[in-house]
């Protein structure tokens, strides 16, 4: 699929054109031709077995003739049209035109305008015979339409309502992008309580310059006490004084953990920029920031303001689900770490889908550090070894330990893999 954008006003309309549908225009296209040709044969080659045939008058012969292939001509063209009629219906499907449906009762003005499709200013482009601008929106957005009306209802050139959470709970629900509003974010003063950077890298960050929207806790101290976000982020992620945060990457609690300086010594001098998915509170990055390499932490707020804190510590959030392609060009990275996130609610197809976009945006030579991966079953590490193997990586570290969790022992796998390159 190729995409193009148009500036138009204060917001951008995105169209695509499916190539399944080109293929499907090329086909009927043919289909046609080859039909009309056969049915122009039949016509002036048709003689009916009748014993008067041969004594009819020419002149009749030939009106008859011409009677019947302008009939069949006829029922050409009207095929033509409802071909034309199912394709452009198919189009607008392939395209996401109809797949939400505005017309349901209680569908905030906001969403219809921004889903109003615009014909282009200079009429149909040549090179991909597209007629209109449509809204960049997750399709997925129309099962959630009554959350999706939700978060577009509000005061337009007004302040945007208190609903963080809405938007997180669309993202999650695979409603993303989501479509633009016209309303004023809730600003947080920030600039009293900011530390100069590198400072800020391992300072508390204030409760006050914070989002709590949409979470149980409203302070760091409540979040540090009693709450394991995930495998990747447990008690005590968001205290960067107290604990082990201020510990990872530079001191081992298992052969697991792998520290920041071997695996830069593993990548040589070519370690500059790098994608941490699911960072949690940006540690990883941080520790990156005083190697001198640049480190983008995806994350959500997922029952934590993930994405404020990684910002306060001067460091580069990206909210975004694991589910939306990865936004970056092709083999950009030279480092890309991950952990247990990784791996998307279980499902091998969508944790595959995912390491494809991974070894994508990762250039040749390349490291991919899988990070204390968690295997919940003997199966699921036979499967992710499969998967690795599948791209051809070297494996320049490769551990798998066991820790005690929730009573029982669990695997979990480390390793630092070399992308290679391909022909």
């Amino acid at each position: 699929m190729g995409s193009v954008s148009l500036k138009i006003g204060d917001g951008t309309a995105r169209f695509k054109r499916a190539t399944i549908c080109t293929s499907a225009v090329n086909g009927l296209m043919l289909f046609s031709v080859l039909t009309t040709n056969l049915f122009a044969l039949y016509a002036f080659t048709y003689n009916p077995k009748n014993t008067n045939t041969n004594h009819q008058n020419p002149i009749h012969q030939a009106h008859q003739n011409i009677s019947l292939i302008t009939e069949q001509v006829s029922l050409i063209t009207k095929e033509i049209e409802s071909s034309q009629k199912k394709l452009a219906q198919m189009e607008k499907e392939l395209l996401g035109y109809e797949t939400i449906d505005v017309s349901k009762p209680n569908t905030a003005n906001e969403l219809k305008i921004f889903l109003q499709r615009h014909p282009l200013p200079l009429g149909k482009d040549s090179k991909s015979g597209i007629t209109e601008m449509v809204a960049s929106v997750g399709h997925t957005c129309s099962k959630s339409m009554d959350m999706l009306s939700q978060f577009m209802n509000y005061k337009v050139n007004g302040q945007c309502p208190d609903d963080l959470s809405i938007a997180q709970k669309l993202i999650a629900k695979g409603c993303e992008p989501l479509p633009r509003r016209r309303c004023f974010a809730k600003t947080i003063p920030k600039v009293a309580n900011l530390y100069p950077f590198p400072i800020s890298l391992w300072k508390s960050v204030s409760d006050k310059i914070v989002s709590w929207s949409g979470l149980s806790c409203k302070n760091f101290t409540c979040l540090n006490s009693n709450k394991k976000l995930g495998k990747d982020c447990g008690v005590g992620c968001f205290d960067l004084v107290n604990g082990f945060e201020n510990q990872r990457f530079v001191k081992a609690k298992g052969k697991n953990d792998f520290l920041i300086n071997d695996v830069l010594g593993m990548g040589g001098e070519g370690i500059r920029i790098g994608l941490d998915i699911a960072g949690g509170s940006g540690t990883f990055a941080a520790r990156m920031a005083e190697k001198n390499v640049t480190v983008i932490t995806q994350t959500l707020n997922n029952e934590a303001p993930s994405n404020d804190f990684i910002a306060a510590r001067g460091l580069l959030p990206l909210f975004m689900s694991l589910d939306h392609r990865l936004p970056f060009y092709d083999n950009v990275f030279d480092l890309i770490h991950a952990g247990s996130s990784l791996d998307i609610g279980g499902k091998p197809e969508k944790l595959e889908f995912l390491m494809f976009d991974i070894d994508r945006v990762l250039r040749a030579g390349g490291l991919f550090w899988l990070d204390n991966f968690y295997c919940a079953t003997e199966e699921k590490k036979r499967d992710l070894t499969r998967l690795i193997e599948k791209f051809g990586y070297k494996k320049l570290k490769w551990v798998v330990g066991e820790k005690s969790g929730s009573g029982k022992s669990e695997i979990y796998l480390s390793a630092v893999l070399e992308k290679p390159v391909r022909a």
